[in-house]
């Protein structure tokens, strides 16, 4: 039986308010790492170059917490002019500090408060002594099947975890939690669907996150302008004027009822409980959270890639394609949105940031844009309910160019591919002539033998990168992918070679040598090919 940590009559109850304790890590102009409240990070938003959490997905459900408290703050602009002059003039972000730190006594702050704890869902308190398991169960990538950790060690494993990084992995839960079922028994607690976890807001695709100098310009490149109401933050589960869910049966989506909401929905249900000292978590209890039905305008940043079938969805994380390897579905985007004939500007990211100055500007050869922004896009690979890794790329965007950089993205993406195809077909023509008698059950080990395409896809991420680099800093685009066509090839080549040595020095091992050769010199020189690999210019 779990050991009760109920305090005793007259005991002092653990507090911890994250408004003024630090729970966020951020990076200074100096380069050094520093926790801050939350206070001290809208404070000083404009003097630090940006947060660092300890994974991707963490970095990214703090900024949404923190977007949504710029909401509930009404510290946002209305419209897509007024977000333009907001990124433009770097309007100061000090009105959410002033609003977290003027929040009325009876508005909790409290992450163990036993009525309406911070994020959390309080109905749970009942269970949690009895039914709760060790805090790692909130930590994305330590769960597999909410059983163990990835390094087996099981989840009643009695290593607390120090508030302020339970605090980062219940936001992180939150958003990106993947689906399954809970270790908690729904049908004896708060109702059979308790158990069933839904897949978080972001964990199903690729979130595109604007990033300018500082974490105030990232801030206030990632608003979404908006002259309704906020709506609802969602401070705790049991506080406030939104209905929530039962756990009864299944319910469908609820409305989202404005940025506010949408950035601080509370995807599980969760109740932590602390050490005596309050200086950590030891225990945790953890089930299904709310459903949103999520519109057009929730998907600000969302950027749509096709399925074999042919739909069209958000783009997904992916452990056999690299985010480099999608970056055209991203400037895809950008183009549309700085297309003249495109009416909807600044209805989402790509349409805001194609508003910025530099966009109209008139540049000399070679001359960048007077304001430019990094895209960064993270998603989550999870299989059921096992988190496989984080993946992100960081991708350059210039206002006006967005059409340079889509076609130089679709270039380069499609040079990479053809000459992957043409190292799988060199491959091929090299296991002809080395096993003339191939037993079918040896044909893929033997055909890996000579296969450069994974040394070839890990040796052009940094080309291509640079390809995008030189395309954003205004340098012409057709010299740019020639010399990125060739620094592939000639790596590829490279590759290929070296996978070819492992051949017998004899006749046959000379003519499967020569084949692969020739054959990945005819796809490159092949009539589809891309103009590039030829020296010439699409």
């Amino acid at each position: 039986m779990a050991e009760s940590h109920t305090p005793p009559r007259g005991a002092i109850r653990p507090q911890w308010d994250p408004r003024h304790r630090a729970c966020v890590e951020a990076l200074t102009a100096k380069g050094e790492r520093v926790e801050l409240s939350l206070v001290e990070v809208f404070e000083e938003a404009d003097g630090l170059l940006a947060l660092t959490g300890s994974t991707p997905g963490e970095t990214v459900a703090v900024l949404e917490y923190l977007l949504a408290i710029c909401y509930a703050s009404e510290t946002y602009p209305a419209t897509a002019s007024q977000w333009r002059d907001w990124v433009e003039e770097a309007r100061p972000l000090d009105r959410a500090a002033a609003w977290l730190a003027g929040r009325p006594q009876d508005e909790v702050w409290d992450l163990f408060h036993p009525a309406e704890p911070l994020g959390q869902n309080a109905l749970l308190a009942p269970f949690l002594d009895q039914r709760g398991a060790g805090p790692a169960q909130m930590v994305v990538e330590h769960v597999g099947d909410y059983n163990q950790f990835f390094d087996h060690h099981h989840l009643e494993h009695p290593a607390p975890l120090p508030v302020a990084e339970a605090f980062r992995a219940m936001l992180t839960q939150h958003v990106y939690g993947p689906a399954g079922r809970a270790r908690i028994s729904g049908k004896e607690t708060l109702g059979p669907t308790l158990t069933n976890l839904s897949v978080g807001r972001l964990s199903a695709r690729i979130r595109v996150v604007a990033l300018g100098p500082t974490l105030g310009a990232t801030l206030r490149l990632n608003l979404t302008p908006s002259a309704g109401l906020p709506g609802v933050f969602n401070r705790t589960w049991t506080a406030g004027p939104t209905e929530r869910r039962g756990f009864k049966t299944k319910p469908p989506g609820r409305p989202v009822t404005g940025p506010a909401d949408l950035h601080s929905y509370l995807g599980r249900s969760i109740l932590m409980r602390a050490t005596p000292d309050g200086s950590a978590v030891d225990r945790v209890l953890m089930g299904a959270g709310e459903i949103l039905a999520l519109g057009p305008s929730d998907l600000q940043d969302a950027v749509y890639a096709q399925t074999s079938d042919g739909r069209k969805k958000p783009l997904w994380a992916s452990t056999t394609r690299a985010v480099w390897r999608e970056a055209h579905a991203l400037y895809a985007a950008v183009a549309r949105a700085e297309d003249p004939g495109f009416v909807n500007k600044g209805t989402d990211l790509y349409g805001r940031l194609a508003l910025l100055p530099g966009a109209d500007a008139v540049r000399g050869p070679g001359q960048p844009p007077p304001h430019s922004v990094k895209l960064w896009a993270v998603g989550l690979v999870a299989k059921q309910t096992t988190a496989i890794t984080w993946v992100n790329g960081t991708f350059p965007y210039a206002p006006g160019l967005g059409a340079a950089l889509d076609r130089a993205s679709h270039r380069g993406s499609r040079i990479a591919e053809h000459v992957a195809t043409s190292l799988s077909k060199a491959a091929y023509a090299a296991w002809l002539i080395a096993y003339p008698n191939p037993k079918p059950a040896d044909k893929a080990g033997q055909l890996a033998r000579f296969d450069a395409r994974g040394r070839h896809w890990q040796a052009t991420e940094e080309p291509f990168y640079t390809l995008l680099d030189d395309t954003a800093a205004g340098e012409p685009v057709h010299e740019s992918l020639l010399d990125y066509a060739a620094t592939v090839v000639a790596a590829a080549r490279k590759f290929l070679t070296e996978c070819l040595d492992s051949l017998p020095r004899n006749s046959r091992g000379a003519q499967a040598h020569a084949a692969a050769l020739r054959r990945f010199d005819t796809e490159l020189s092949h009539p589809k090919a891309p103009a590039e690999l030829q020296g010439e210019t699409a």
